[in-house]
C-alpha cells in the first residue's frame, strides 16, 4: 500500500513540512515519485520513519541518525531492542515523577504532608549536565566560567521567573520559524533584529563575547541542543547558527 505525504503525516504525526525535509536533507526519501511530482511512501519508508523517531525521541541529531540508517550493518531488530532498554529505564523514571505529581497533589490538598526530599523526587540534572560536559568536551575548561556564571545568575530564579524565560525564548523560536518560512536570509535585517533578541536571552545567564556567542551559534547545530530548537521547525538549528555567525561578526567586538 502507498502513502501520500499528507497520509503518512496523519498517521505519524510528523508534518508534511518535516517529511518535505527529510526528503530534502536526504533522510526519509519516498518510494517514488508520480508524475506530477507528489510523493508515495510504502512500508520500508514507515519503518524507517518509526526508527527516525524512535532516535529522535532519544537525543539523536539528524546527522547521527542518517549516519546510522545507511550504514550497511544497521540492523531494526537490533536497533529496536536498544530502544526498548533505554525506554524502559525511561519509564521507570517517569513512573518516580508520576508518583511525585500524585504526592503534591495530596500535599496541596492538605490530605498528606510531603517531606522536603519528596518534592524533587525523580526529577534529572541528566540533560543540564549533558549539554555543558558537550559544551566542555567542545570549548574546553574556559566555559567552566561560562556555566558557572549561569549557575549564579538563575540559582535564586522562582517558577514565575522560568516561566517568563520560557516563553521568551518560545516567543523568538517562533518568529525565527515564520522568517525562514517567508525564506529570509539569516543576514537580513529582520533575522538580525530577532537574534539580538536571542543574544539578549542568553545574557540573561551568562555573558557572550563575539567568540563565545559565535561558537554557542556552532553547539547548537551540533549538539544535541539543536533538538529544542528543531520542535520549532526542523531547519531553525542551522538557521539561528548561520543568524549569529553573522550577529556577532558584525555586533560583537
Amino acid at each position: 500500500m502507498a502513502y501520500t505525504v499528507a497520509k503518512l503525516a496523519k498517521i505519524s504525526g510528523v508534518s508534511v513540512r518535516t517529511l518535505h525535509w527529510y526528503d530534502e536533507v536526504g533522510l526519509l526519501k519516498p518510494a517514488y515519485y508520480a508524475s506530477n511530482g507528489y510523493r508515495y511512501y510504502e512500508e520500508e519508508q514507515l519503518l524507517i520513519l518509526q526508527q527516525i523517531l524512535f532516535f529522535r525521541e532519544l537525543g539523536f541529531e539528524l546527522k547521527q541518525i542518517q549516519k546510522l540508517l545507511v550504514r550497511s550493518d544497521f540492523n531494526k531488530i537490533v536497533a529496536l531492542t536498544s530502544h526498548r532498554k533505554v525506554l524502559m529505564k525511561n519509564l521507570a523514571r517517569s513512573r518516580k515523577l508520576v508518583k511525585t505529581i500524585d504526592a503534591t497533589i495530596e500535599h496541596l490538598q492538605g490530605t498528606k504532608k510531603m517531606k522536603e526530599s519528596e518534592i524533587y523526587y525523580g526529577f534529572s540534572k541528566e540533560k543540564q549536565a549533558e549539554y555543558e560536559k558537550q559544551l566542555i568536551e567542545r570549548f574546553g575548561d574556559k566555559v567552566k566560567v561560562s556555566i558557572a556564571e549561569s549557575h549564579q545568575n538563575s540559582k535564586n530564579w522562582t517558577k514565575a521567573d522560568w516561566e517568563m524565560s520560557k516563553k521568551e525564548f518560545d516567543g523568538i523560536c517562533q518568529e525565527l520559524t515564520k522568517l525562514i518560512e517567508k525564506r529570509r536570509k539569516a543576514n537580513s535585517q529582520e533575522v538580525q533584529i530577532v537574534v539580538r533578541r536571542h543574544y539578549q536571552f542568553i545574557r540573561k545567564f551568562w555573558t557572550p563575547t563575539k567568540e563565545s556567542y559565535a561558537g554557542h551559534g556552532q553547539f547548537i547545530i551540533e549538539s544535541n541542543l539543536r533538538n529544542v530548537y528543531e520542535a520549532f521547525h526542523p531547519q531553525l538549528p542551522e538557521f539561528i547558527g548561520e543568524a549569529i555567525q553573522v550577529f556577532s561578526e558584525q555586533e560583537l567586538k
